[in-house]
């Protein structure tokens, strides 16, 4: 029996950058757990989600939950990808602190895609119904007006990803 090393595998990309096409992706290596955002606050809080400010609240209880788990599954051995939005340096930073506590080294991938793209896929989204949240055009701009591209100085492996790239 072979042994791997376990990885904390994290996404960063504008709403509707292909985030969730990627981690499902990621997700399909052996020994590998999917921890999806959208699916954990939609189940618990649901319609208590309508607005930026419940987002942040909701989101920061479910952090205070997920942290500490992803840290037992990383050190029992799995390999988890953190489907939960890696947009500003904040975020990062908790998603670091969990890769520290576990011993093990993120890996970060970066879908650097152009609003119009993301905007036309989150209309498409919304319309095809099957996400747990709509987001239109203007809440897209508010969200994006918080996102902060990660960088070289952040200290993670970054694996860039743009919208002519094969996820």
């Amino acid at each position: 029996m072979t042994q791997t090393t376990p990885t904390l595998y994290l996404v960063c990309g504008k709403a509707a950058s292909g985030k969730s096409t990627l981690t499902a992706s990621l997700g399909q290596a052996a020994g590998t757990v999917v921890i999806a955002e959208d699916d954990w606050l939609a189940a618990l809080y649901g319609d208590d989600m309508s607005t930026l400010s419940d987002y942040v609240r909701c989101t920061g209880k479910l952090r205070a939950v997920i942290g500490p788990h992803v840290v037992s599954l990383l050190k029992a051995g799995l390999s988890v990808v953190l489907d939960f939005p890696a947009n500003t340096i904040a975020t990062r930073a908790w998603m670091r602190g969990i890769a520290e506590d576990a011993k093990v080294v993120p890996q970060l991938h970066y879908l650097d895609v152009p609003d119009e793209i993301c905007k036309a896929r989150l209309r498409a989204r919304n319309a095809g119904g099957a996400h747990p949240f709509s987001v239109t055009d203007d809440q897209f701009d508010q969200l994006a007006t918080h996102f902060v591209a990660p960088s070289e100085e952040e200290g993670f492996n970054i694996v860039l990803h743009r919208p002519d790239d094969e996820l």
